[in-house]
């Protein structure tokens, strides 16, 4: 009876033993213990892998060339930590938020996600995000230096405010939006080409450019190849000194001489020059088929339009955003996707080694911009080797000037609800139209944006 009783004690604390090896090596259990981040992580694959087979879910949106790339992302990932398979689903980017919003409605989060914007605000102060500061201290991937700030700043919360306090969130990416010309079309009709160093070139010049560059190539009265086309009223704006809204008042700002006349300068470029396409020319046929078709002389692109354009026919660079004449000053926006945790993954430590691994990991880096996806979150790559790759645009130094010098985050971070600029963009159209002026429109608007912006905000 004595022996019998010995055995089943030792059954049972062999049991016990094994499933507390199965809680650490997982990285909890899916309530607090998951979200700890202090279990370790030294940048190590060997160190940070688990003892059991894990699964994470991973779920993205982009172009068919982003999916493909992240694939081949995921495949590395999986070679460096071969005890976890990464479940990964891309969605179309216009269903993203929503099926997003759902799945984290019905307790069914990815494990990583991307997120930015209004959502990452709302999703960091309810709690849907994991803390990433514990995890990021134990790592050697981060170096604080070595990390855009102006990538990192958009992913801090400090519990009211964005832009600091502790990271939430890895950046995907850093995506300056610069201007990207038709080289061939320029060299063809004899013209300058765009300078790279910001300041050599005004919007005088670049008006200029876009009235030769404009063409009716059929004599039948209507223009088939444009100037220029979506010339940014964000840019405009920032370069003539205005701004959308001033965060820390809670101020909505288009009410101003700045803001209208950059706004003007912006819808005259069709309604008086006629060097860019209409809205309903936009219908017909979108800015970015028209540049890839060789119809278009300038376009703003990201550093994720590389794959799309380096099979073009004609050659193609980018160049500094024209300045202002007025005010000497240029502006443009830095967009950034971010990496966040699921604050109920029951594998956070795989998680944040995933996120860690696409925004942080040298490899992983240098494997993104290698195909065409991003400029590298890693500063002295950025600077050293993505500068020098052989690869178009030859200006890739622009992408980082953008970055460091006159790039703006976009209009809605710190906005949790965007209503307030859906319903400005919305009602923009009076003025690129000519039903109104751009300062008679700012005038009557801001109001409405204010009551919008102070209901979704504050």
């Amino acid at each position: 009876m004595k022996s019998k009783l010995s055995a089943k004690l030792g059954l049972v604390m062999l049991l016990c033993f094994g499933m507390l090896l199965s809680a650490c090596s997982s990285g909890g259990n899916g309530n607090s213990s998951a979200t700890n981040g202090d279990t370790g992580n030294k940048g190590d694959a060997a160190t940070n892998a688990p003892q059991e087979k894990v699964k994470i879910s991973f779920m993205g949106h982009g172009s068919p060339q982003e999916k493909d790339i992240f694939a081949k992302l995921i495949k590395s990932y999986e070679t460096k930590y071969p005890n976890v398979k990464v479940e990964y689903t891309s969605v179309p980017p216009a269903e993203y938020n929503q099926k997003l919003s759902t799945l984290v409605a019905s307790g069914k989060t990815p494990d990583v996600f991307y997120v930015s914007g209004p959502q990452f605000y709302k999703f960091a102060e309810a709690g849907t995000i994991q803390n990433l500061q514990p995890f990021l201290e134990t790592t050697e991937l981060f170096q604080a230096d070595n990390v855009w700030k102006q990538a990192l700043d958009r992913y801090r919360f400090d519990g009211k405010q964005l832009g600091q306090g502790d990271l939430y969130g890895l950046p995907k990416d850093v995506g300056p939006w610069a201007m990207a010309y038709n080289k061939t079309m320029f060299t063809e009709a004899g013209l300058e080409l765009p300078p790279a160093e910001v300041g050599k070139w005004t919007w005088d010049n670049w008006l200029d450019a876009a009235k030769k560059l404009t063409k009716d190539e059929n004599g039948d009265g209507k223009v088939d190849i444009y100037g220029g086309a979506n010339f940014t009223l964000e840019g405009a704006v920032w370069a003539s000194g205005g701004d959308f809204i001033d965060y820390t008042t809670g101020k909505v700002t288009i009410d101003t001489p700045e803001f209208a006349k950059a706004m003007q300068w912006v819808a005259d470029l069709r309604i008086k020059h006629n060097v860019s396409p209409s809205p309903e020319d936009e219908k017909a046929m979108n800015s970015y088929s028209r540049f890839v078709a060789g119809k278009v002389g300038m376009f703003p692109m990201g550093p994720w339009d590389q794959p799309g354009f380096w099979d073009l026919p004609f050659e193609w660079d980018i160049a500094a955003w024209p300045v202002n004449p007025e005010t000497g000053k240029a502006g443009t926006w830095v967009g950034s996707m971010g990496y966040s945790v699921s604050s109920k993954s029951k594998h956070a430590q795989e998680a944040f080694n995933l996120a860690a691994f696409l925004a942080l990991d040298k490899e992983g880096q240098k494997q993104n911009y290698e195909l065409g996806q991003a400029v590298p979150n890693l500063i002295y790559m950025a600077k050293g080797e993505f500068v020098a790759y052989d690869k178009a645009p030859a200006n890739r130094q622009v992408f980082l000037d953008i970055i460091e010098d006159y790039g703006h985050p976009p209009i809605e971070f710190g906005s949790k609800d965007t209503k307030w600029i859906d319903t400005m963009w919305q009602e923009a159209g009076k003025v690129w139209d000519g039903k109104m002026t751009a300062a008679d429109w700012a005038k009557e608007l801001q109001p409405k944006l204010q009551e919008l912006y102070d209901k979704g905000n504050k």
